[in-house]
């Protein structure tokens, strides 16, 4: 597993760093769910796929996105741990704070 952080906006926007957006979203488009007390976001390849595009935020290469029909009301803004999931192909957002997302999964970056 490999262990990434993000962070949620008052303003309903996801960041994530340049190296979660090169391990995890190379396309920089991706779709967004909840499930549970995560959310998933499963990278997308390619214009052709639609989803929600990461923009590039500052000349490290930190990205982000707004997902606020995504991020359940009750979610607080904040730094939220991730992990990604080899099985699933999705980075898994822990939506409660201190909350490791589920272990079973085996992580890494994917391919």
């Amino acid at each position: 597993m490999s262990p990434f952080a993000v962070e949620l906006t008052g303003q309903g926007y996801l960041r994530v760093t340049s190296e979660v957006a090169a391990a995890c979203f190379p396309g920089d488009l991706l779709v967004a769910s909840v499930r549970g007390r995560e959310m998933w976001l499963l990278p997308l390849r390619g214009p052709g796929a639609g989803g929600l595009l990461l923009k590039r935020r500052n000349a490290r290469g930190d990205r982000s996105v707004l997902l606020t029909e995504v991020i359940p009301p009750d979610v607080a803004p904040g730094v939220y741990p991730a992990i990604w999931d080899d099985r699933e192909a999705a980075l898994r957002v822990a939506l409660t704070a201190g909350q490791a997302a589920d272990p079973a999964p085996t992580g890494g970056a994917p391919a």
